[in-house]
């Protein structure tokens, strides 16, 4: 009978707590490290607090991280008491986190040479997905190693694939936020217009849910944008750093993407409003603004 592999997992945030959690509550042995306090739930569940990345991964068969950009991520492999220190030769490290491809495949050979095996396997589905264990994740890296850590991705998420190698899984997220924003941006625009047309825009997103127009940005982003709900969810600031990641690629690529452009300069405008840490389908109030009419409520404070 296979041992039951010691996980460890850095970055406890609104993301990666119920991540955790969910391997707490599997059985893992599970040892854990983060920059601000461990929350009490991951402590109850009995997780193993370290002092830092490199104790998480001398301990750890298998090491996550869920953090919150590429410098986080190659702080925490290769910085001072980084998990790259901590790592012996057969142990795997998951990056979790949303950062570059390119940095990607530049973290994956340096962690290689440690004689480790490395996945990129960013997620998709927000605080709802982690905590529900329904995330989308996609993964980048070897076909064996993908297939040694299936049960524990399955523990967190319900559409897992295997993209391809080590940096497609961050190229598959990246593609993601891309569609995501310009449908935000999509629905952000038939409200308002419909709103300065003297229609109802419950009424209309009504009748658009039942048609081709239909989407899961229609039915639960416009609902937040009539009924100002802009609590995160996820953060601007968030999908803003995704964006940047698509255009600073595509630019290294020579690939144009001006709907990209013109949807992370309305977030920025919302950002310019004190809005980055409003949730993102409040990309709605800089349209509105420039409409000069808002579809619901006030503009939501920061």
């Amino acid at each position: 009978m296979t041992p039951t592999p010691k996980l460890g997992f850095i970055g406890l945030g609104i993301m990666g707590a119920p991540m955790c959690g969910h391997l707490l509550a599997a059985g893992y042995p599970v040892s854990v490290h983060t920059r601000s306090k461990v929350p009490q739930a991951i402590e109850e569940g009995g997780a193993v607090v370290c002092s830092s990345p490199a104790e998480v991964a001398r301990g750890a068969d298998i090491v996550i991280t869920m953090l919150p950009d590429t410098p986080d991520v190659e702080r925490v492999l290769f910085g001072d008491s980084g998990v790259a220190e901590g790592l012996s030769p057969g142990k795997v490290v998951i990056d979790m986190s949303s950062i570059s491809p390119i940095a990607t495949r530049d973290f994956a050979n340096r962690i290689n040479q440690h004689g480790c095996s490395y996945l990129d396997a960013p997620v998709s589905g927000g605080e709802v997905g982690a905590r529900g264990a329904t995330l989308t994740i996609m993964v980048g890296g070897p076909h064996d190693t993908f297939e040694r850590v299936k049960p524990i991705f399955e523990l967190m998420g319900k559409n897992i694939t295997l993209v391809g190698g080590q940096g497609d899984g961050q190229t598959a997220k990246v593609a993601n936020q891309i569609i995501v924003a310009l449908n935000i941006e999509a629905v952000a625009e038939a409200m308002v217009f419909a709103a300065k047309a003297g229609a109802d825009p419950a009424k209309v997103r009504q009748a658009l849910m039942g048609g081709f127009a239909s989407s899961r940005i229609l039915e639960v982003h416009g609902e937040r944008m009539i009924k100002r709900t802009f609590k995160p969810g996820f953060r601007i600031e968030l999908h803003q750093k995704d964006l940047n990641l698509a255009l600073q690629t595509a630019r290294t690529l020579g690939v144009s993407l001006p709907n990209t452009a013109t949807a992370q300069e309305l977030f920025n405008a919302c950002a310019a409003q004190g809005g980055k840490s409003w949730d993102h389908s409040a990309m709605v109030c800089a349209l509105e603004r420039m409409a000069n009419l808002a579809i619901g409520a006030e503009t939501p404070s920061s």
